[in-house]
C-alpha cells in the first residue's frame, strides 16, 4: 500500500437521477412469500411485526407502508392476506399500500386523547387473526437479543400474545429472520431496491458535497445545513452538523453558533437507503490548525485513508467480515485512533441494519448487500476525528447485468465513480463493488481547500 498523501484532485460531476425508482408491487408480494417460508422453517404459526416512526424499516420493506404519527402491527399467517393493525390516522394510507392487506382499526395505536370507541379489544383482534392457545408466535421488533424471550415492543402487545398462547404456546424474538447479518431477508436487495438506494445516495452525497465545498467562516451552523438541500425524503437519522467544541460530540444537530476558522467540523446526512458523512477542520492548511496537531494528516488522516483504501480493495462477493475487520485493525487498531465500532455495516431504510464485520467473522458478503463504509476514529484528543462515510453495494455478474439493463443512467454514474476512484484516488475496486456516492471516498481534511483530498495513487 502506497502511503496516503494530499493532492490536488478534480472531483467530477457524476450527475443526478431525474426520478426516484419505485419498488414494484410484485416485489412486496415476493418478500411476504419469502417471509412465510422463513416462518414455516422456524416453526411459527404467526409472525407479528411491530413498527413505529423511528423503527419502520421492517414494515416498510414488507408492505411499502410506514406509520405516520402512530404505531402499526403487522400479522402474517400461513395463508391469506396479511393484516395491518393501525390507529385512527393511518387507515387510509395503509389501505393504499403496495401490498394487499386486511386493514384493521385498533385505536389504542392512536395518539393520546383521540377516540377509542370503534375498535375491538386487542385480544379479540389477535384471536380473529389466528393467535390462540398453543400457537408459536415470532415477533419482529428492531433488534435481536441473546435471550430469544427478550424483545423490543410494548409490553401490552407481548403480554397479550403470551396470555393468548398460554403455557403450551411460544412467543419469541424472530427479528433475525429479517436482519440477520448473514442471511436476513433485508440484507440482500433486489435490483429495484438497489437503484432506489443509489438515488438516495445521490441526494445525500451531493448535499454533503455542497457543504464541504461551500463552508466558510462566519456562517452559522443552521445556515450551513441549508446547503444540504434536503428534498423531503424520509430521514434515516437526524441531520447532523456542528463545529467548534460541539463537534467533538459528533451527533448533534446544527445550532446558531457561527463557524470559525480553525474549528473542527462534522456533517452527516442520511435518508432512507443512504448516509454520507465527512469531518475535518475549517482551515486552509496544516499551518492554521490548533497548536499541537500540525501533524493531523500524517498522524490521523493518512493512516485512516490507507485503511479505507485497502478495505475498499478487499471488498467483493464472498469476502468475509473478519478479513475486513482485520484490515482496519492493522492500520488503525492503535488505541490512539479510538475505533471501537464495527468498521462497516449493512444499510437499508434504516441507517444501520446489522453488521457482518467483526473480529474473526466468518460471514461471507453476498450479492445484493448494501453496505455503509463507516469507520469512525474517536481519538478523544485535540486531533478530533476524520470520517469518510459512503454507501456501496455488491453485485455479482448477473445482478450487474440486470442493474445496467434496468437503470442505465445509474449504471453510467456507477462506472464513472469506479473510474474516478481508481485513477484519482488509487483505489482499484473488484467488479462486484458498486459505489453509490457522488463523493466516492473523497476526503479533504482541510475544508477551506476542498480541492485537496487524500489519495494513494502513485
Amino acid at each position: 500500500m502506497v502511503n496516503a498523501r494530499l493532492a490536488e484532485i478534480a472531483l467530477p460531476d457524476f450527475g443526478m437521477p431525474e426520478t426516484r425508482p419505485e419498488i414494484p408491487g410484485h416485489v412486496y408480494a415476493a418478500r411476504v412469500a419469502a417471509l412465510r417460508e422463513r416462518a414455516d422453517q422456524g416453526g411459527y404459526d404467526r409472525l407479528v411485526v411491530y413498527s413505529d416512526r423511528e423503527h419502520s424499516a421492517n414494515l416498510g420493506y414488507l408492505t411499502g407502508f410506514d406509520p405516520r404519527f402512530e404505531e402499526a402491527i403487522f400479522v402474517l399467517g400461513p395463508t391469506g392476506d396479511p393484516a395491518i393493525l393501525v390507529g385512527n390516522e393511518c387507515q387510509g394510507m395503509a389501505a393504499h399500500a403496495p401490498l394487499k392487506m386486511r386493514t384493521v382499526l385498533f385505536q389504542d395505536l392512536s395518539l393520546p386523547g383521540q377516540p377509542r370507541d370503534r375498535s375491538a379489544p386487542l385480544a379479540a383482534i389477535l384471536g380473529d387473526l389466528g393467535v390462540e392457545r398453543g400457537s408459536r408466535v415470532g415477533v419482529v421488533g428492531w433488534k435481536t437479543y441473546a435471550d430469544r424471550e427478550s424483545m423490543d415492543m410494548p409490553s401490552y402487545l407481548v403480554d397479550e400474545l403470551r396470555r393468548l398462547t398460554g403455557p403450551t404456546g411460544k412467543v419469541e424474538n424472530a427479528t433475525g429472520i429479517l436482519i440477520d447479518a448473514a442471511d436476513g431477508l433485508r440484507v440482500v436487495n433486489e435490483v429495484d431496491q438497489l437503484a432506489a438506494f443509489e438515488y438516495a445516495a445521490c441526494q445525500t452525497s451531493d448535499g454533503v458535497r455542497r457543504v464541504i465545498f461551500g463552508i466558510e467562516p462566519g456562517v452559522t451552523e443552521s445556515e450551513a445545513v441549508r446547503l444540504l438541500r434536503w428534498n423531503g425524503m424520509p430521514l434515516s437519522c437526524h441531520l447532523m452538523l456542528s463545529a467548534g467544541p460541539r463537534a467533538f460530540l459528533g451527533m448533534l444537530s446544527p445550532g446558531d453558533r457561527q463557524i470559525q476558522r480553525g474549528d473542527p467540523f462534522t456533517v452527516a446526512f442520511g435518508v432512507w437507503g443512504a448516509l454520507n458523512c465527512r469531518a475535518g477542520f475549517v482551515v486552509g492548511g496544516a499551518d492554521e490548525l490548533p497548536p499541537g496537531i500540525a501533524g493531523y494528516v500524517e498522524r490521523l488522516v493518512g493512516p485512516y485513508f490507507e485503511a479505507i483504501a485497502e478495505w475498499y480493495g478487499a471488498l467483493r462477493v464472498g469476502q468475509t467480515g473478519g478479513v475486513l475487520h482485520e484490515i482496519v485493525q492493522r492500520h488503525i487498531g492503535d488505541p490512539f485512533f479510538g475505533v471501537s465500532l464495527n468498521p462497516g455495516h449493512q444499510i437499508h431504510n434504516d441507517e444501520w441494519v446489522n453488521s457482518p464485520i467483526a473480529p474473526g467473522s466468518p460471514i461471507e458478503l453476498r450479492s445484493g448487500m448494501a453496505l455503509q463504509v463507516d469507520v469512525i476514529p474517536a481519538t478523544g484528543t485535540d486531533f478530533f476525528t476524520t470520517n469518510i462515510e459512503d454507501g456501496v453495494a455488491l453485485a455479482d455478474g448477473s445482478l450487474r447485468e440486470a442493474f445496467a439493463a434496468a437503470y442505465p443512467g445509474a449504471w453510467k454514474r456507477i462506472q464513472a465513480r469506479r473510474q474516478f476512484m481508481s485513477d484519482a484516488l488509487g483505489i482499484a475496486l473488484h467488479p462486484d463493488v458498486l459505489p453509490f456516492s457522488n463523493i466516492p471516498a473523497y476526503l479533504p481534511p482541510f475544508l477551506l481547500r476542498p480541492e485537496r483530498a487524500m489519495t494513494v495513487a502513485v
